[in-house]
């Protein structure tokens, strides 16, 4: 059995002419949470005595940012190790000293309590502060903004070709994501601004003051494909 219908015209025809665009939108807008890497480190002469400083400081900094509540959203324990040092001298594998390393993850909310821990979190002995890294939530609406703002250009800049023409928009043909027809990775906004900080140990003075951090604002990108068959034009 066969069929009379016409084979699909991927690009149009006089009757029905197709125009292919490219909708695009850039937004700033100000990061939703923050993220530090917090490394808690010790040192000792035996394994026990390491093991001892390293479970007490690990357990000072948790509580520490769990004092914070509702601002901390995450808080997470990463890798955990207890290094052997061995001498740089002598045939035999002799043991030095024992080195531990804990490695946390907390990410905040509230960028005020953030600049207060990241000093408090300095004070602590052996205790190393990496980021903050500015970032938005999966499922912030700025991502649903930006694509609907390439959309509208999308629509706008074929209408636009179109009325170039003596024409208009009929119907939309096909909608994409860029690359969603090949699974071409999607470009990643750049991450935030660093801050590094290393602490030896801490004093009897009065705490630091907290530290005055700038959120970063971040860039939320999106592009779309998008076809339209149109009006005869008026040659």
């Amino acid at each position: 059995m066969t069929s009379d219908a016409a084979p699909a015209q991927p690009y149009g025809t006089p009757e029905v002419p197709r125009v292919a665009v490219r909708g695009e939108a850039h937004l700033e807008v100000d990061p939703e949470i923050a993220r530090i890497g917090i490394s808690v480190s010790a040192r000792g002469t035996d394994r026990r005595t390491a093991l001892e400083d390293l479970t007490r400081r690990n357990n000072a900094v948790l509580d520490l940012i769990k004092s914070y509540g509702d601002p901390v959203e995450k808080l997470e324990t990463g890798a955990f190790s207890i290094t052997p040092e061995l001498t740089r001298h002598g045939r035999g594998e002799r043991i030095r000293a024992y080195h531990g390393r804990v490695h946390i993850t907390a990410e905040l909310n509230d960028f005020t309590a953030l600049g207060e821990l990241t000093t408090r979190l300095a004070d602590l002995d052996l205790t190393r502060i990496d980021g903050p890294w500015w970032a938005l939530r999966p499922d912030s609406p700025a991502h649903g903004q930006a694509r609907r703002q390439a959309v509208l250009e999308a629509v706008q800049r074929a209408r636009e070709y179109a009325e170039a023409l003596g024409a208009r928009l009929a119907a939309l043909v096909e909608l994409a994501d860029l690359g969603a027809e090949n699974a071409a990775p999607v470009a990643m906004a750049a991450q935030g601004g660093m801050l590094r900080s290393m602490a030896y140990g801490a004093t009897e003075e009065a705490a630091a003051p907290p530290l005055d951090l700038e959120p970063q604002r971040q860039t939320v990108y999106a592009q779309v494909n998008a076809r339209f068959t149109m009006t005869p034009p008026q040659l």
